[in-house]
């Protein structure tokens, strides 16, 4: 039930967008304890971002919607992780990154309500 918005400055190639939808997958699946296989991502390249007004050449912004309550101590790791891939493999500073979360307990799939 997890959703992954996920905009990102840079353009990138097919195997680059399916290795980020992967690997952000994981990290929400491992660290609120979701089943993969209802995680929904979106990689969004290619984005205008803006910085206290400065365009941003390598930067990302993250939202996660989640089913349920997300403690703040597990928000902080999942941001650690996310920051950390974005880092290492795209070259993103993490002062050039931001990640929101969204919990909700009004969330539909399928044609009904959890």
């Amino acid at each position: 039930m997890p959703y992954i918005q996920s905009r990102v400055s840079l353009n990138l190639d097919e195997t680059q967008k399916n290795n980020l939808q992967s690997k952000l997958t994981n990290i929400v699946s491992e660290v609120f304890s979701k089943p993969a296989t209802y995680i929904m991502t979106e990689i969004d390249d290619n984005c205008s971002l803006y910085m206290a007004g400065n365009r941003i050449d390598n930067g990302a912004y993250i939202s996660v919607s989640l089913l349920g309550t997300a403690s703040k101590d597990k928000c902080n790791s999942a941001t650690q992780k996310i920051c950390d891939l974005l880092n290492n493999e795209y070259n993103i500073d993490g002062s050039k990154v931001y990640v929101t979360y969204h919990p909700t307990d009004l969330w539909g799939w399928n044609g009904m309500m959890f």
